[in-house]
């Protein structure tokens, strides 16, 4: 049977001509048949839902409608949408709207004059009054004669009228020019003059006590103390001629304390004068302070949140002793204020760092609140919150033209940069501050163990200080606890390196007067005082467990710094103690000290805080004058 034979089929080659070559041969391309390997079709209604039901009855219902499509002429190919969107809430918010209550009090002869008598130049009626007097003083006399009592009240009606018309206008008149008046820069002056005398009124005792001047606080001074006040600076002339002779100064109220017997001697205090602050600064913490070095009464605050979930808007403010209750200045900033610092070489310039790591230059001369020059334009600006700025003057040589002033910064990225002030602002690195292997005790039998991997080789810049002679040899405190102390010619590695803080450097001042001498204070509750010689601590400092925000030398002696903690400010005295300080004050509940700043001229200290408030506070029984002693 030839269907149980299994025949092999060979292709076998067709055989073409020349002309099956030749031959035009037509190909034509049809679609096949779409062959389905996988369907799945979409699910919009879970299938336990309650509309599951109603919904695949909708769609058998359109699956036979697509069924009988073909053919038929009412149906017509279109795109539409068959599924709602999502809707969605928006609130929004607007200004509040402010509803004023105004009132105005017409009479009837305003309305009868305001519909009926056209409005003309005032020059021109009373010219017409003046010829219709002349011309017809005969009639009014004849018609005052006949109607004696109409004539009297018409002409009542008609000048009280008058009278109510030149009074609104007269009034109109007067705002008008008094606009001008209010505007002057003259009348501005003025005003000027006349709040510094009432701001002086006010504070007169307090400047008093802050010049240390002598304070009469009670205006109606008799002849009796008249004449004591006049023997007791007789005294204090002859003293000083004393002094001069033995080329010593003494302060009349330490002559005075000497008289007394030691048990008559206070003890030493810190009295509260005033604080510098306004309704802009309420709420704002208080993050840096800094003199004027041309005006020593001139003084800039920075205000900004220090943590990173309260930042807003930044506040610059320039305060000055002629007037305690309002800025002279206000800069305002579009991130929070971190640092800022006057120059020396212009002192009218302000430059202010700010927590996203832009740098702005403004001119406090200037009414004007817009900056002078900015980094936002700047490729090479910090990444990080800017925390410390200085101006410093450098010896550049006789050949190169003497001293020149440099603006630089530390930043939370690890770079200390100066800023070039050109046209735009911009910054080159002066150091990268590289991370360092702690170096820990190893304990006999102890193996030893792998060193950890460096996330990042930068460390991040809290804080820096240049050497008050040597501006050329600066240190510079680290995020990790570290100190170093680095050179302005060599930007790749560190002179020495200061381990004794285990948190944050928060701030590092050399002694102005022991100029191989300085402090740092740091997150780990402690104020360590260094030589520049030794990379051991000399001495540490704690009198409670919170964190040390600020610390400064006294301007006038050796022996004395400030300290900020966060609970209170603390003054410490070397030659009196070295466990404990001297004085100290605490902040309110719910207050953290932020900062520390001393005056120039003046036995006072400074004392910034996190409610937006610089407390002025004056340091009495105290004796800060300098001395050869170390």
């Amino acid at each position: 049977n030839l269907s149980d034979v299994q025949v092999r089929q060979e292709e076998i080659k067709e055989q073409l001509t020349e002309e099956d070559l030749d031959r035009r041969v037509d190909l034509f391309l049809t679609e096949t048949e779409t062959l389905w390997i996988l369907e799945k079709p979409s699910v919009v209604v879970s299938t336990e839902s309650e509309d599951a039901a109603r919904v695949q009855e909708r769609n058998r219902l359109y699956v036979d409608v697509c069924k009988a499509r073909p053919g038929n002429d009412r149906f017509v190919a279109k795109a539409m949408q068959t599924l709602d969107t999502a809707a969605k809430n928006k609130e929004a918010q607007c200004d509040r709207i402010i509803l004023e209550d105004k009132g105005v009090m017409a009479t009837l002869w305003d309305l009868y004059e305001s519909f009926n008598i056209p409005e003309r130049d005032p020059r021109s009626r009373a010219e017409g009054n003046r010829a219709t007097t002349g011309r017809n003083s005969k009639s009014h006399l004849a018609e005052e004669h006949q109607q004696p009592t109409l004539a009297s009240s018409d002409r009542g009606c008609k000048m009280s009228s008058t009278a109510m018309l030149v009074s609104a206008r007269s009034h109109k008149d007067q705002e008008h020019r008094s606009e001008p008046t209010l505007t002057a820069e003259s009348f501005q002056q003025d005003l000027l003059f006349v709040e510094r005398i009432l701001m002086e009124n006010i504070f007169q005792p307090k400047l008093a006590a802050y010049r240390q001047l002598p304070v009469f606080r009670d205006s109606d001074v008799t002849k009796d103390t008249i004449a004591a006040v006049k023997g007791a600076d007789q005294e204090d002339h002859d003293e000083e001629k004393k002094d001069e002779e033995e080329e010593t100064f003494t302060d009349p109220t330490v002559l005075s304390d000497l008289k007394r017997n030691p048990e008559e001697i206070d003890p030493p205090s810190l009295e509260w004068l005033w604080s510098y602050t306004c309704d802009l600064t309420n709420g704002q913490s208080v993050s840096s302070m800094a003199w004027s070095k041309g005006n020593p009464d001139l003084l800039a605050v920075g205000y900004g949140a220090l943590d990173f979930k309260e930042q807003k808007k930044g506040l610059a403010c320039c305060w000055s002793l002629k007037n305690p209750m309002w800025p002279e200045r206000i800069f305002w900033c579009e991130h929070g204020v971190t640092a800022l610092d006057f120059s020396t070489a212009c002192p009218n310039l302000l430059a202010v760092g700010m927590y996203d790591g832009s740098v702005a230059i403004f001119n406090v001369q200037c009414c004007d609140s817009s900056t002078l020059l900015d980094s936002s334009d700047s490729l090479n600006h910090h990444t990080g919150p800017v925390w410390q700025l200085r101006w410093v003057e450098q010896d550049r040589g006789a050949k190169r033209g003497g001293k020149k002033e440099r603006l630089l910064s530390v930043s939370a990225d690890g770079r200390i940069a100066e800023w070039l002030l050109q046209p735009r602002l911009d910054c080159t690195d002066v150091m990268k501050i590289k991370r360092t292997e702690r170096v820990r005790k190893r304990f006999p039998g102890e193996k030893e163990r792998k060193s950890e991997a460096l996330l990042s080789r930068e460390a991040a810049g809290m804080c820096f200080d240049f050497h008050p002679k040597d501006t050329n040899v600066y240190l510079a405190g680290t995020e990790e606890g570290h100190i170093h102390l680095c050179s302005c010619s060599c930007n790749e590695w560190f002179l020495k390196t200061y381990r004794g803080h285990k948190a944050p450097v928060y701030k590092v001042t050399w002694n102005p007067f022991s100029t191989d001498m300085f402090l740092s204070c740091s997150a780990d509750w402690r104020i360590i005082l260094w030589h520049q010689d030794s990379e051991a601590p000399i001495l540490r400092f704690r009198s409670t467990a919170v964190v040390v925000h600020d610390i400064m030398w006294s301007p006038t002696s050796e022996f004395i710094f400030a300290a900020a903690h966060k609970s209170r400010a603390e003054l410490w005295d070397l030659r009196v103690s070295i466990s404990d300080p001297t004085i100290s004050c605490s902040a309110s509940p719910g207050v953290m000290f932020t900062s520390v700043l001393f005056a120039r001229n003046t036995n006072c200290l400074l004392v910034g805080d996190s409610k937006g408030e610089v407390s002025v506070l004056v340091l009495q029984n105290l004796d800060v004058s300098s001395s050869s002693q170390v």
